[in-house]
C-alpha cells in the first residue's frame, strides 16, 4: 500500500466517524430540565426588592450620611413635599453624601421611583398634614 492509500483510507475513516457522531445527535427527544434545575422567573417586586437591598439599603436604613431613613416620617416629610420628580432628580444627579444613581447604576428613574415609594409607603408629605391641619 502506499502513503496516499493509507492516508486516504484515514480521511474516509474519520469522515465516517465524525458523521456518525452528527447524525447520531439528531434525535427528535430532548432531554427536558428537571424541576429542580427551573428556577421561577424573578417578578418586579423581588427584581426592586433586590435592587434595593444592594443600593438604597446600605445608607436608608440606618441613616448613613444623612440619608432619610425608610419610612420615618421626619426624615421624609420635607423632601416629600418638593415631589416625586424632585427626589428622583436628586436621586439620579446625586444629593450631599449620596452619589448620582445612589449606588445603582443597574436602576432606571422608574425604577428609583418605585423605590421611594417603597421607603416612604405611608408617609404623607408635610404640605398635605400642613394642608389638613389648615382645614
Amino acid at each position: 500500500m502506499s502513503l496516499i492509500t493509507y492516508h486516504h483510507q484515514d480521511m474516509i475513516k474519520l469522515f465516517l466517524f465524525v458523521l456518525i457522531l452528527l447524525v447520531g445527535g439528531c434525535g427528535t427527544e430532548r432531554a427536558s430540565p428537571q424541576p429542580q434545575d427551573v428556577k421561577p422567573a424573578e417578578t418586579e417586586a423581588q427584581r426592586l426588592q433586590r435592587l434595593w437591598a444592594r443600593s438604597c439599603a446600605l445608607c436608608h436604613v440606618d441613616g448613613t450620611g444623612g440619608a432619610p431613613k425608610i419610612g420615618n416620617h421626619a426624615d421624609w416629610g420635607e423632601r416629600l413635599a418638593k415631589g416625586r420628580e424632585v427626589l428622583i432628580r436628586n436621586t439620579v444627579e446625586g444629593m450631599n453624601d449620596m452619589p448620582p444613581l445612589g449606588y445603582c447604576m443597574a436602576c432606571s428613574e422608574d425604577d428609583f421611583g418605585a423605590m421611594i415609594d417603597l421607603m416612604t409607603q405611608g408617609i404623607p408629605a408635610v404640605s398635605e398634614v400642613l394642608g389638613e391641619v389648615k382645614e
